[in-house]
């Protein structure tokens, strides 16, 4: 039986910061269901520059975006990002350099290896078996155990503190080589061509381009793989300046969008990254959340083992709450608004953020709210409503 300090559950931008973040006599052990770190790809890694540069990521993993365009069947908006500029992030690249940064502390990665299923122990810690790629199975004993295993909770599930989402952004990506593709600009777009969904197209800084679409299940039936295929028959991607080859990647990923839930430490099991839904409910993007709130659950981590002090943990908790409680609440009524959008509703929505100053529209794709902007919507709402009557 393998013995560590902490078991980490997915080697995602969570778990691996997590395990970065621990003190040096804490042993760890990541078990990662992949054969390589990042890969498959499975996000389109949207996120903003003064994120990157707070997390201290270096500029080499990501693609500078500084024009922004909205697009509908009728209506159309852009902006010149000054202030909060956005990045597109290059998943592989970034993904194994938060690896590199744990190689090393006490720490343990085993690819290409299924958790299968975890038990509470009466004497304190947990037992968790695993199937390692030789189809082996073997078990490891860790006094905490984190899950990171994103939209799935497979930590969470097997122990009993909770189910899988039962509400999921899913989403399918073509990555390929666009010729003459302004490599600062992203799109996002909505409307008839993607009439059960919403699309992206964003570049990366290794000179190929993401063109992507999402649903949200079980808010509609169809599947993005469909969604896709009624884009590219629509026509509608020759107005935006994208022509899709023969030959393209594909990439697909499935993100919670549930409601918040502030409870994320279960004695000594804590649930982080997408298995926390991180995911920020307008705009889906995480990453950044995932690599802070790990490496601060590593923190606390360590502290809480160094000095057998779970008040550590009750912190961290109380912390990741105040920051996004009330943000994440707003923000997933708004997503539930936007599914059930018609091309019409599409249309009027991106004129009103073109009304939007840069500031305030960086801060909607974040899901951040403002007093100002939320008493500024109220009023809208009301006006809207009083004037239909």
């Amino acid at each position: 039986m393998r013995d560590c300090d902490v078991l980490i559950v997915g080697g995602g931008p969570a778990g691996l910061s997590v395990a970065s973040s621990l003190s040096d006599d804490v042993s760890s052990i990541i078990v990662h269901q992949d054969t390589e770190v990042g890969r498959p790809v499975r996000t389109s890694g949207g996120s903003f520059l003064s994120d990157m540069n707070r997390l201290s990521i270096p500029e080499k993993y990501y693609q500078l975006i500084d024009k922004i365009y909205f697009h509908s069947d009728n209506s159309e908006v852009f902006f010149d990002i000054e202030s909060d500029k956005m990045v597109v992030l290059d998943i592989t690249g970034l993904y194994q350099y938060l690896a590199s940064l744990s190689d090393n502390k006490a720490r343990e990665l085993i690819l290409a290896a299924k958790f299968l299923t975890a038990s509470r122990q009466s004497e304190g810690g947990y037992i968790s078996s695993i199937r390692t790629r030789n189809n082996g199975e073997e078990t490891i004993h860790s006094k905490y155990i984190v899950d990171a295993t994103g939209w799935q909770c497979a930590v969470l599930d097997a122990l009993g503190y909770g189910t899988k989402p039962s509400r999921m952004g899913v989403g399918t990506e073509y990555e390929f080589v666009q010729e003459n593709y302004p490599m600062n600009r992203a799109i996002l777009f909505a409307g008839s061509p993607v009439s059960s969904g919403y699309g992206w197209v964003f570049p990366t800084n290794y000179n190929k381009i993401r063109l992507g679409v999402g649903v949200i299940k079980p808010d509609t039936d169809d599947s993005p793989r469909e969604v896709m295929t009624a884009l590219l028959a629509s026509g509608f991607l020759d107005k935006l300046g994208v022509k899709v080859p023969a030959d393209f990647e594909v990439n697909s990923g499935i993100i919670p969008s549930v409601p918040f839930n502030k409870k994320v430490v279960f004695d000594n099991m804590i649930r982080v990254g997408d298995a926390a839904n991180c995911a920020t409910p307008i705009a889906g993007e995480g990453i950044r959340v995932a690599i802070e709130q790990g490496r601060l659950l590593g923190a606390a981590l360590s502290k809480t083992i160094d000095e057998n002090a779970p008040q550590y943990l009750r912190d961290f908790e109380k912390a990741y709450t105040a920051k996004y409680a009330r943000d994440y609440k707003i923000g997933f009524w708004a997503n539930q608004r936007i599914a059930g959008y018609e091309p019409a509703d599409w249309d009027k929505s991106v004129r009103r953020i073109g009304k939007l100053t840069e500031n305030q529209m960086i801060q909607f794709l974040r899901s951040h709210f403002s007093l100002r902007s939320l008493l500024r919507t109220v009023f809208l709402h009301l006006k809207r409503k009083l004037f239909r009557q």
